[in-house]
């Protein structure tokens, strides 16, 4: 039997959070810049990151990430990081201006959808999110389901 490996996040990525675009609309999207230690970076770069139930909140004029995992860096022993902690989430003011006006509204959330390097720095997507109705959820399976059948009638007849 073989070896399952471990899914990889797109190209440039450090993790990505499929479940994202499943359970939620996403409506606008933003880059933001993330406030790290030391052996939170090295786990990043490592890709010992989880963004699946990870979720944005501005409080007190400040953007906050909460619930990402980032695993302990084993080298850094004494001087590691907890796990879970809440990060701050670099952004102009404008930009977290114009977040309170959607996060005020009904049913919208926010939610990152990609960790990444641009150059040295760690750079976080977050989106603007409107929750799925469980038939939008059941249309999206029905649409992969049907593509998955397309791509496999194309392998056979090649």
């Amino acid at each position: 039997m073989a070896k399952k490996s471990k899914r990889k996040a797109a190209a440039g990525d450090v993790a990505t959070n499929r479940q994202a675009s499943f359970k939620y609309h996403l409506i606008e999207t933003y880059e933001a810049g993330i406030e790290l230690r030391g052996s939170e970076v090295k786990s990043l770069r490592d890709g010992a990151v989880q963004l699946k139930d990870a979720y944005a909140e501005v409080r007190d004029g400040q953007a906050w990430l909460r619930n990402m995992y980032v695993a302990p860096y084993k080298p850094a022993a004494r001087e590691n990081h907890e796990p879970e902690r809440p990060r701050r989430l670099l952004l102009h003011r404008r930009e977290i201006e114009r977040l309170i006006e959607h996060t005020s509204e009904k049913g919208l959330t926010l939610v990152p959808t990609r960790l990444y390097f641009s150059g040295a720095r760690a750079k976080v997507e977050i989106a603007v999110a409107r929750g799925k109705d469980a038939h939008d959820k059941r249309h999206a399976i029905k649409d992969r389901d049907q593509r998955r059948e397309i791509d496999r009638a194309l392998a056979e007849r090649d």
